[in-house]
């Protein structure tokens, strides 16, 4: 068969070429066929095992007689060889596949792993929080490359600039590299070592956080101000000093109290809970009210159809979390103090000006005992102890 002949041909069937190579013409309903209305195509014919076999070589737009010869003769070889070129073909595609499935960038890898945590996250900025610091700061270097490919020294060249300036940026976006690593291993789009790993590590190569960071804590207010403080913030009238109040009096951090809703209360019991989904340790947390407390809750405006106990400028939506951070900043005794802050400004009272036991004012706090055997002999919340010590923090405070 020539180049001519295998142009002309217009019918039907198939016509053999040698060496089991063949040109199969077949009727085209598709208004491209170049020939008119039929279709090319190149087959291979051979027998393994007694039974004969039929291999598609591609069509003749994309083949040409002396290519498809070419590609029969290496089918032909592999048959010589013992080998199944059809089942060659296709563990051949198959191994392509897996290795550009694995071709997963750093950047895909991340999105896959913020969407297959994001629903364990209680906190629902948490995944844009992510997503924004790996934007920023990594993306920029290894978004583009294969996660496979990511090393040490693409680590270093995120990190390193901001480790110094930016040392807790720096330290939060090296885990969330690590733990998009790590997910990628497990995953089997890249092996070996995690070159974002901090301890056998990146301590070798960078300083400690504390050699280049001062740990900054929450500014507090001494206790013994706290009585006159109070009662100038008694004394402002806006929905922000009265989230403060009762943010101080409970103890509890500004995204519990701005975030309680009329359901977590129960004013006969003179009790709130804060279900699980709202706290930090991730477990439900009864805060016993004393009488001020009470006395804010029901002295606060809210709107008809809003659940929320402080409102918000926004309708149907709570206090802003700025805003009792700015009613500090906005007034010059108060400039520098934190609404965290008072949270230690609570504990130091409890440690040192009153009879209540660690226990209990840790319990107030909602902290976790880290010591595990002292965790398990606690199993209670001690709520009576702590209505005490909450009634106590408040009359000290001058509110009861």
């Amino acid at each position: 068969m020539s180049a001519v002949e295998v142009a002309k041909k217009s019918e039907a069937g198939v016509y053999g070429d040698g060496g089991g190579l063949y040109l199969q013409v077949a009727k085209s309903t598709s208004k491209t066929a170049k020939d008119g209305n039929v279709t090319k195509s190149w087959l291979f014919r051979y027998m393994l095992a007694g039974k004969a076999r039929y291999m598609g070589l591609g069509d003749v737009q994309t083949f040409n007689l002396k290519e498809a010869r070419e590609r029969a003769r290496a089918a032909r070889q592999m048959v010589a060889d013992g080998k199944d070129p059809i089942e060659e073909r296709r563990e051949r595609t198959a191994t392509l596949r897996a290795d550009d499935a694995k071709r997963v960038t750093f950047k895909q890898a991340s999105e896959r792993y913020i969407a297959a945590h994001t629903a364990g996250w209680k906190n629902a900025k948490h995944a844009d929080q992510w997503r924004n610091t790996l934007a920023a700061y990594a993306w920029p270097i290894i978004g583009d490359l294969p996660v496979a490919k990511v090393e040490t020294s693409h680590i270093m060249q995120i990190i390193e600039p901001i480790w110094t300036e930016k040392t807790e940026t720096a330290s939060r976006v090296r885990g969330r590299v690590e733990l998009v690593l790590d997910w990628a291993k497990a995953r089997h789009y890249r092996s070996g070592d995690n070159p974002a790993r901090w301890r056998g590590h990146l301590d070798k190569l960078l300083p400690a956080r504390s050699k280049v960071a001062k740990v900054q804590h929450h500014e507090a207010l001494p206790y013994a101000d706290l009585p006159a403080f109070m009662a100038r913030l008694r004394a402002m009238d806006s929905i922000s000093a009265r989230a403060l109040e009762f943010t101080i009096l409970n103890a509890v951090r500004t995204g519990e109290a701005i975030g309680a809703t009329e359901n977590e209360f129960d004013f006969e019991k003179k009790l709130w809970t804060i279900p699980a989904e709202r706290m930090k340790s991730g477990r439900p947390h009864r805060v016993p009210l004393s009488d001020r407390a009470i006395a804010i809750l029901k002295s606060v405006s809210r709107e008809a159809d809003s659940p929320f106990m402080f409102p918000g400028a926004r309708k149907g939506k709570p206090l802003s979390n700025m805003a009792m951070l700015q009613l500090l900043r906005g007034t010059k005794e108060m400039e520098g103090l934190t609404v965290h802050g008072f949270r230690s400004t609570f504990r130091d009272w409890a440690a040192e000006r009153s009879n209540f036991q660690r226990e209990v004012a840790e319990a107030a706090l909602a902290h976790v005992l880290s010591d595990k055997t002292e965790a398990a002999y606690q199993r209670g919340d001690m709520l009576e102890k702590r209505r005490k010590l909450m009634n106590a923090w408040a009359k000290f405070a001058g509110c009861n």
